[in-house]
Parts: C-alpha cells; sequence; structure tokens
C-alpha cells in the first residue's frame, strides 16, 4: 500500500509506527533512525510562543492597548473575524502549560513579552502587575527545568505609540532602547538568552506596506523608514541588553526563505529572484552585520537613504551572538509587471505542487530542502544559529479525544534531516524550537489554521497533546 493509502487506512496511526513514517516496512538494515543523539549534546531542543497569539486578558491587570488589539478589532481585518481577546487564556493557564511543554521533554520555552503589558503607553509609567506576570512565567519554567528565552518584541506595538507614529518614527529606538533595559534590568540575572525581535521584515513589510498585518498600512513610503528605524532600535536593543545583563546569549530571529528563480535559464527570472532574495532575506540582517544594505541587488530600498542620518552606519551593528533563523516554505520569484518599481512576484504555492495534499494549511508548499538552503546560506554569515520556528499547519481531527496528526510528523521528520544535513556538513547549529506549543491566534488568519503539537479546544481551552507531541516526547526521550 502507498503511504497515502496507509494513512487512510488507519495505519499510520498506531504510536509505534508514527514514531518512523516508514514504520515496520523499513529495511532495518538499510536504514538507521534519526535520533536526539545525531544532533550532538547541548543542542537545546523547544517550543516557540508570542504574547498576543497566546496570553488573552488583553486588558486585564493595568494592560495598554496593542496595535494587534486595535486592528483585530476592525471586521474584515481578521479571516474568521475573530481577535485575540482570549486566545489561549496563557495569561490564567500559564503554570499548567508550562507544565506540558516539560512534559513532552523539552530544553527550552520561547516567549514574548508584551510591550503594552509591562508600559501601558509604551513609554512612562511601569505597570507592575505586567512585571509580576513575566517572574511568574519565568519562575515557574525555572522551577520545571526548562530554560526561558525571552523574546523583546514580537509584533504588538502599543498603540499609543502607533499613534505617535510607531516604527515610522525615529524616536521609536530611544522608546524601545527604554522598554529593552526595562525587561533587562528585570528578568537579566534568571533569564540569560535573549531574542531582540521577532522577524523584522514581516512585521515592517506586512504592517507598513502590505497592510495585511497591524497597523494595516499600505504604503511605500511609510515602508522605507520603518526599516530603518526597526534595524537601529535592534541594534540599540541589543547593546542595551548586553550592558546589563551578565553572561547573557543574545540573538534576534528573521524569517527566512529560500528564493529560487522560476527559470534559471531566463535572465529577467534570474534578476527577479536575486531582488526577492534581497528583500526577504538580506534587508534585516546584512546591516546588522556591518554589510550595509543591499543596494545593489535592490534598488528600491534607495530610497530610505534620505532617512539615513551621519553615524548610523556604525549604529546600525551589533555583534549578535547567534542568528535565530525561521523557516517554513521556499519562494519561487519570477519577473512580473505587477508589482511595479520592484517587477517581481512570486509563484503561489498550489502551482509548485502537483498534488493539494502537498499544501499546508497556509496555502504553503512543503519543501523540506528549503530549510537546508537558508541554513547553508546564512550559515556563511560565520554565525551560531539556532532555528527559533520552523512548523507547520494542517486540518487536525479531534477523535475520540486524540489528533492523530501524521503528516505533520513527516513535516517535522523531513525538515529535521535537513538540518540534520547542514549541520553535519558544518553549519553551526545549536538548537530547534518548534512553532508552535498549542493552537493559538494566528494573526490575520485567526483560529483556523492550527500549528500547534498541542491541540486546543479555544471553547473550552482544553488541551490535547497530539500524536505529533507524543512523538517528540518520544524523540527527546532521555
Amino acid at each position: 500500500m502507498k503511504r497515502r493509502s496507509l494513512l487512510k487506512a488507519g495505519l499510520l496511526s498506531i504510536p509505534f509506527l508514527s514514531l518512523n513514517p516508514l514504520g515496520l516496512l523499513a529495511n532495518p538494515k538499510k536504514m538507521k533512525p534519526m535520533s536526539k543523539e545525531d544532533f550532538g549534546k547541548g543542542f537545546k531542543w523547544g517550543v516557540a510562543t508570542a504574547a498576543y497569539q497566546i496570553e488573552g486578558a488583553w486588558n486585564e491587570d493595568g494592560k495598554g492597548v496593542s496595535i494587534w488589539d486595535t486592528f483585530s478589532q476592525k471586521k474584515k481585518n481578521i479571516k474568521d473575524n475573530t481577535n485575540g481577546n482570549e486566545a489561549c487564556d496563557f495569561y490564567h493557564k500559564y503554570a499548567e502549560d508550562i507544565k506540558m511543554v516539560k512534559s513532552l521533554n523539552m530544553d527550552v520555552f520561547r516567549f514574548s513579552v508584551s510591550w503594552s503589558r509591562i508600559l501601558p503607553e509604551g513609554k512612562g509609567k511601569i505597570n507592575q502587575n505586567g512585571i509580576d506576570f513575566y517572574h511568574k512565567v519565568i519562575d515557574t519554567c525555572l522551577a520545571e527545568g526548562l530554560e526561558p528565552w525571552l523574546t523583546c518584541y514580537h509584533w504588538d506595538l502599543p498603540q499609543a505609540l502607533e499613534d505617535e507614529g510607531g516604527w515610522t518614527n525615529r524616536e521609536i529606538i530611544k522608546w524601545f532602547a527604554n522598554f529593552v533595559e526595562i525587561l533587562a534590568k528585570e528578568y537579566g540575572e534568571k533569564v540569560k538568552n535573549w531574542m531582540v525581535f521577532n522577524e523584522p521584515m514581516a512585521f515592517i513589510g506586512a504592517g507598513y506596506m502590505a497592510g495585511i498585518h497591524a497597523p494595516g498600512y499600505v504604503s511605500l513610503g511609510k515602508f522605507m523608514p520603518a526599516v530603518h528605524y526597526a534595524n537601529l532600535a535592534m541594534a540599540e536593543g541589543g547593546r542595551t541588553l548586553r550592558k546589563i545583563v551578565r553572561n547573557g546569549k543574545i540573538g534576534s530571529t528573521w524569517s527566512c526563505t529560500a528564493v529560487e528563480p522560476k527559470n534559471p535559464n531566463a535572465k529577467k527570472h534570474v534578476l527577479a529572484a536575486k531582488k526577492a532574495d534581497a528583500m526577504f532575506n538580506r534587508v534585516f540582517i546584512e546591516p546588522a552585520l556591518g554589510m550595509g544594505y543591499p543596494f545593489d541587488d535592490l534598488p528600491i530600498i534607495s530610497r530610505l537613504k534620505k532617512y539615513i542620518e551621519p553615524g548610523d552606519d556604525e549604529l546600525i551593528k551589533f555583534d549578535f551572538d547567534f542568528i535565530g533563523l525561521q523557516n517554513y516554505f521556499r519562494t519561487v520569484a519570477k519577473f512580473s509587471l505587477w508589482p511595479p518599481i520592484m517587477w517581481v512576484n512570486v509563484v503561489p504555492g498550489k502551482k509548485l505542487v502537483e498534488d493539494k495534499e502537498d499544501l499546508t494549511e497556509m496555502g504553503w508548499e512543503v519543501n523540506p530542502e528549503g530549510i537546508y538552503k537558508v541554513l547553508k546560506q546564512f550559515g556563511a554569515y560565520g554565525k551560531e544559529i539556532i532555528v527559533t520556528e520552523n512548523g507547520v499547519a494542517y486540518e487536525d481531527v479531534l477523535d475520540n479525544g486524540e489528533i492523530h496528526d501524521f503528516k505533520r510528523i513527516k513535516f517535522f521528520e523531513d525538515y529535521l534531516k535537513q538540518v540534520l544535513k547542514a549541520k553535519n556538513e558544518g553549519v553551526n547549529i545549536t538548537g530547534y524550537f518548534i512553532w508552535t506549543f498549542m493552537d493559538n491566534f494566528e494573526w490575520a488568519e485567526g483560529y483556523h489554521p492550527r500549528f500547534g503539537i498541542v491541540h486546543n479546544d479555544f471553547e473550552t481551552q482544553k488541551r490535547t497533546i497530539k500524536d505529533s507531541g507524543n512523538w517528540f516526547k518520544s524523540f527527546l526521550n532521555d
């Protein structure tokens, strides 16, 4: 029987078979199963989360309004017309959730801090209830034997700061540094692993140019200053952490995609791919590395030069201890008359596959080789790399209290093999974090795409470990 037939027959839902997609059909003499030990001692395994996506309690205990609180309340901004007001109620259920993370044999719990829960107006008066909440999260992690890895900013800018221009206002460099200083002083003795930003290309590109994320602008004019000020703020945040956190390990995370031309023999498509790679992969990392902006490969961003002030070339640099790499799909770029100026478009995922079952719920092509390619590409920078997000959304079916998500297990196995391949070829990869711990509010997509290895019933807030979660539990078992 073919693998798909086995899945339909339910045979691959059997736990001992789900640990190896080929199960007992494999010839053990020809196949050595991948193991935790293959990745080496000290390799970190964890789950990643984000404050707005899981916390809820959007207006409790003194928290201020964020741009996502505002954006998600407006009709048509979110596909299923929902919001993150309650999300997964992690604000009240954090202790049992963290305990569940540990039960899956994870090393790391990655979480972000809500800026407006700490500083309701983005600056000025500190909300002690917010400070206390994250102390409780951190202390619970430590009590359970989990390392807390803290992300300073995961997209939820205080609305009060957006009202003053948000990321288009150069003052945000100071606002952000002040926020990071508060975090470092409060948590720096207990938290030693820090990420400044989560995916700046996502929150700047989707929020200030494409308009599909908060704050919802469609404006090249807003995108350009926001790119530069975010880059400066990222470096300043890194310097602030370095100054305060003793023995801290400081990184940031970038969304990455393996970019290929639609036709490698057509010069116009090759040029389009070069532009796409510069935009998606390089604009928010090469300045920090001292390489400057990729103006030659992406002429359109020359428009941000008018926002560069004397001294910015040095201020934009920061020697991060590690690169957080986040990958979900590859990009096939092609020359296009739309959008103008860029003259680049991407081939939709559905046109890259022969069978729609090879698409995720997000409409993305599953392409394990893509993560290998970006690991090799970013490995060339000579930095330590941690895969700080990788995961997949599929349609899950709750069957007698269980979720037999074979396709998700297959996804993780295939992608981890590619991570291991890159590591074995010399790329300095030291960790892998799953996106995500539990099903949550997936930004503009709402609650429909389920990325979690733990199922969440959003009506009852009941958590159920999926087969994929149990797969990791077994895989990581000491």
